[in-house]
């Protein structure tokens, strides 16, 4: 019995897909069609986006040398070098830029409102892709390691002026069913009426607490050393000091300039 039925609330075909979601990083031999990357990306295409500019592109890979050059900016993932196929969701403001020069206008002056919007649609398209996968059954995960170094993923890629990957999807058909982690009390994350106002008088120091002691019995239960704060200490060891500290540049490099 799931979650939901535990506690009577309706379900369906996409949430319950969404409830047993899990990041997958081993994969089958069997491939990943260029039929089934189409239907996938073509459902994506109808996420939302902000005031019908589509600002996003995808670019999907197979090549086993470009992979093999993608890997190390992701810190080595072995799944990104051995990828059925590689999903690469970008900001995309060249159509933007080519409409307005056709009308004599330009985005020299672009702000951080445009880079947000672009990166928020590109964002929209590439869960709404998972989910579209997740319905054939072809799973994977999500790739942030991309933005390790983004002038590099640029080159690699061909990206031009006014394009950044915001990041990358490794899809595939499952070769392991890992145990589902822990996600944050629900009554921590929802807020009613105003910020603070919680379920069942719950705070956020109680949710954090609470979600330490399960992470940290999750892992132990997978035979991992943890501490007892485990996604605090987590935190702590992934934001300080402050992690890819060249990004900002490297996005101005390609045109977006997040001030």
């Amino acid at each position: 019995m799931s979650e939901l039925d535990e506690l009577g609330l309706p379900t369906t075909e996409t949430i319950r897909a969404l409830q047993n979601r899990v990041s997958i990083r081993k994969y089958t031999d069997e491939p990943v069609t260029d039929q089934q990357v189409e239907a996938i990306l073509r459902a994506a295409f109808r996420a939302p986006t902000s005031s019908n500019i589509q600002s996003y592109s995808v670019v999907a890979v197979r090549d086993k040398d470009i992979l093999a050059k993608l890997a190390p900016v992701t810190g080595g993932q072995k799944h990104v070098a051995e990828a059925p196929v590689f999903l690469a969701f970008c900001a995309d403001m060249t159509r933007i830029e080519l409409a307005m020069a056709n009308s004599g206008e330009n985005i020299d002056d672009n702000n951080f409102e445009m880079g947000l919007v672009t990166s928020v649609d590109a964002a929209l398209v590439g869960m709404s892709a998972s989910l579209a996968a997740e319905s054939l059954g072809i799973k994977g995960v999500m790739i942030g390691a991309i933005r390790n170094n983004a002038a590099a993923t640029a080159e690699i890629l061909g990206l031009p002026h006014r394009v950044y990957c915001v990041f990358g999807m490794v899809l595939g058909w499952p070769a392991e069913a890992p145990e589902q982690k822990p996600r944050m009390p629900y009554e921590a994350m929802v807020h009613f009426e105003q910020f603070g106002q919680h379920k069942d008088g719950m705070t956020m120091e109680d949710g954090l607490k609470q979600y330490d002691q399960q992470l940290a019995a999750h892992y132990r239960g997978q035979g991992r050393t943890t501490n007892d704060d485990s996604w605090s200490a987590e935190l702590v060891k992934k934001f300080a000091p402050q992690p890819r500290e060249k990004l900002r540049s490297e996005a101005a490099g390609q045109g977006f300039d997040f001030r």
